[in-house]
């Protein structure tokens, strides 16, 4: 039996602020109190998932059934897992607290994988390239590379790597002469894009492969440069989740050797990632 739990639109509002302190400072400070289900426990009474309720192209729901990269991986879990698999699906921001909390066994999103999240989670494989790059509407011929993003306000989700790389771009502007300007915080991107639509911020910062899925869906919008150096995306366990990571990094690498695990990246994100690392350790 499948089960899904939709977290209501209309509180997503009401999360943002409580839901980025979550999201950026919970995990530290109760991940010594937590304690992860063993495999043997999962296997008695299922596996619980958490995904992303609008992260598109890796998670997202359309007409009322989840779907995308990471929805399509779990029908697959679901036929290669010894145990059920049950699905929660809700906003970005209650993700990995709990996780790290062990109210949830893994998220099966694209969690950036960053030196403060590996204090207190543990990652799979990665499952695609996650390099910053800034979007801005097609229109403004203001922005035509970096050096123009110079103290414009910039869109970015709450509690994400994305926000926390920002110095980087930070340091890029500096090289040029020019500084970081106001840095807006959403609770999701959908919320971001309508902003930089309307013009309320200027650019908005997000991974490689959602930014081209947005462009190709809204052609309003025009990618720029990246703002960032490598960066990758991960299933996330709590720390010394050992059995379950191997027990998932063995599903992915089973989906790789197929093939399949291509075949999805190829209709998702429009290209296959052949040459990811097996693990990846984090400059920031």
């Amino acid at each position: 039996m499948k089960i899904y739990a939709i977290a209501h639109p209309n509180c997503l509002k009401r999360r943002v602020m409580l839901g980025a302190i979550a999201a950026l400072f919970a995990m530290p400070m109760v991940i010594g109190n937590a304690k992860a289900a063993s495999l043997e426990e999962i296997k008695k009474r299922g596996l619980i998932v958490a995904t992303e309720d609008d992260f598109r192209p890796f998670e997202f729901v359309k007409d009322g059934k989840p779907t995308g990269f990471d929805n399509e991986l779990i029908e697959d879990l679901r036929k290669y897992a010894p145990f059920e698999v049950k699905q929660e699906i809700l906003p970005w921001t209650g993700i990995l607290a709990g996780v790290s909390t062990g109210k949830y066994d893994v998220a099966i999103t694209a969690v950036i994988i960053t030196k403060e999240r590996k204090q207190s989670l543990d990652f799979t494989s990665p499952i695609a390239d996650a390099t910053h790059y800034y979007v801005k509407r097609k229109d403004d011929k203001s922005i035509s590379s970096i050096k123009d993003l110079n103290g414009k306000t910039v869109g970015v989700q709450a509690g994400s790597a994305l926000l926390g790389r920002l110095p980087e771009l930070g340091a890029m502007l500096e090289k040029t002469g020019g500084k970081l300007g106001k840095v807006v915080e959403y609770t999701s991107y959908p919320e971001a894009y309508q902003d930089l639509a309307l013009g309320r911020v200027d650019y908005v910062v997000n991974t490689i492969i959602n930014l081209q899925t947005l462009v190709a869906e809204k052609p309003i919008f025009e990618v720029g440069q990246a703002v960032s150096g490598p960066s990758f995306p991960a299933w996330a366990v709590a720390k010394d989740s050992k059995e379950l990571l191997a027990f998932l990094n063995e599903f992915i690498a089973k989906e790789k050797a197929s093939g399949r695990f291509a075949e999805l990246q190829k209709k998702w994100f429009g290209e296959a990632f052949p040459n990811l690392p097996v693990k990846f350790e984090p400059e920031f």
